[in-house]
């Protein structure tokens, strides 16, 4: 069937003779492709997003009867669903063409929100959000996909650090969005509107974004921005068969293992932050619901700049490498969890200014790891790579549920900030054999 001829990766055109117009094209559709992958990601975050603020009232609608642990069974499931879709999503997104790739997940994540609208009992709630999760996944791979093909290894950073604030930008909008539409028309249509939203930017996707600059005529980006050797160009430009890229460059790649494990860490640290610190200012510290969301708010304007510095600082005073970022940036956000538990109660700004700096240090491996990933792989198991160590993170980002929650029970806050920064130094100890290692594109242009 044509349809699923649109999944396959476009083919290469002859290369462009007049570098003039390479050049041209090259500014052009580095741009276009940017503005299409921030744009797109943001919407996935308001169908990822989107039942979080419809769920007080799915709680109050009696006609549904649900429960409070019947709410948290789909919290859980899109938690599983996503994580494992990531990394089989990642295997599939190298093999497929990112355009329709990320559109048509964009696309099915809006029906998903829509059929959860229209379902009322548990098991299509469950259905739907878990399918949800599915198609979420969707959307990473082909992103790193893409910045890997159209960005070099020595800019990398800068570009992939502003796309990382696309979720940020998207878990601040999608409140505004779902509470508007909930409180006028009811917890249903903060489910329909983002979902409607997403089937027509899924649309516009497949109108802007394009598969790799081979596809247009350009030469490869190394090859434009004249990184790596000719050997190296010509080894990427070969397809990959499922099996090498899964056996060969994923599995058994032990840098990957070891950037995974440090990711697992580093995710607990975000999740367990997002998930815990309003409750900790408001009981540890005796702020007001209201004053300790604020401490929610500067944790992720912090994240936004840790995305941009670690990026720039990677690319320019490391000259690509991402290992001393990731390592200076774990060892950071242990003295600012510190700083966090220690700082007195009623010290507003203090802690305000405590919470910006977790989420400074936190947020710049987040980012960090991805590309680490990508660049120590083969550049066609680009999105593989970054699935499989995805999917490492979200386990992380599921301990920081329940099992940090039973810490607090038993062990109080102290026993949370123990927990973190624990997590805060094994990172620290992974991700140290990477100080002085190189990407691919690089080792390959120094031999």
């Amino acid at each position: 069937m044509n349809f699923f001829k649109l999944f396959k990766p476009a083919d290469h055109q002859p290369t462009i003779a007049d570098s003039g117009k390479v050049d041209s094209l090259f500014k052009y559709w580095r741009i276009r492709t940017f503005a299409g992958m921030y744009m797109g990601y943001i919407f996935y975050y308001f169908t990822r997003k989107s039942y979080t603020f419809a769920m007080p009232l799915l709680m109050a609608d009696s006609s549904l009867n649900l429960s409070i642990g019947q709410l948290g069974i789909l919290g859980s499931v899109l938690s599983m669903t996503y994580g494992l879709s990531k990394f089989f999503s990642g295997v599939m997104a190298d093999k497929s063409n990112p355009r329709f790739f990320m559109a048509f997940g964009l696309i099915l994540t809006g029906i998903c929100n829509i059929a959860f609208g229209m379902s009322s009992n548990v098991a299509l709630f469950t259905l739907f959000w878990g399918l949800n999760g599915w198609f979420q996944g969707w959307g990473w791979p082909p992103c790193a996909k893409l910045l890997t093909h159209w960005y070099s290894q020595k800019e990398r950073g800068r570009w992939w650090g502003l796309w990382n604030t696309s979720h940020s930008v998207g878990g601040a909008l999608i409140p505004i969005i779902a509470a508007i539409c909930a409180k006028q028309w009811g917890w249903r249509y903060a489910m329909y509107m983002p979902g409607i939203m997403c089937i027509f930017v899924g649309f516009i996707l497949i109108k802007v974004l394009r598969d790799t600059p081979q596809s247009l005529g350009l030469p490869s980006i190394e090859t434009w921005k004249n990184e790596g050797n000719a050997v190296k160009a010509k080894e990427d430009d070969q397809e990959l068969t499922v099996k090498e890229i899964l056996m060969r460059y994923v599995l058994k790649n032990r840098s990957l293992w070891l950037l995974g494990m440090a990711y697992f860490f580093v995710y607990v640290i975000r999740q367990a932050i997002n998930d815990w610190s309003l409750l900790f200012l408001m009981q540890a510290k005796g702020y007001s619901t209201l004053a300790a969301s604020g401490g929610v708010f500067w944790f992720e304007m912090g994240g936004i700049l840790g995305s941009l510095l670690a990026g720039w600082s990677s690319d320019r005073l490391f000259q690509g490498r991402r290992g001393p970022v990731n390592v200076v940036f774990c060892f950071g956000v242990v003295f600012a969890l510190a700083a966090l538990f220690i700082i007195p109660s009623h010290s507003i700004v203090l802690h305000y200014l405590a919470t910006f700096m977790v989420g400074l240090m936190i947020f710049g491996p987040q980012m960090l790891i991805g590309i680490a990933a990508v660049e120590l792989a083969h550049k066609k198991a680009a999105a593989s790579a970054n699935g499989f160590i995805g999917w490492l993170a979200y386990l992380g980002a599921a301990c920081a549920g329940y099992p940090i929650g039973k810490v607090i029970e038993v062990w109080g806050w102290g026993g949370f900030f123990t927990i973190l920064a624990s997590c805060g130094f094994v990172a620290v100890l992974l991700l140290s054999p990477f100080w002085k290692k190189q990407s691919a594109a690089i080792e390959a242009k120094s031999t």
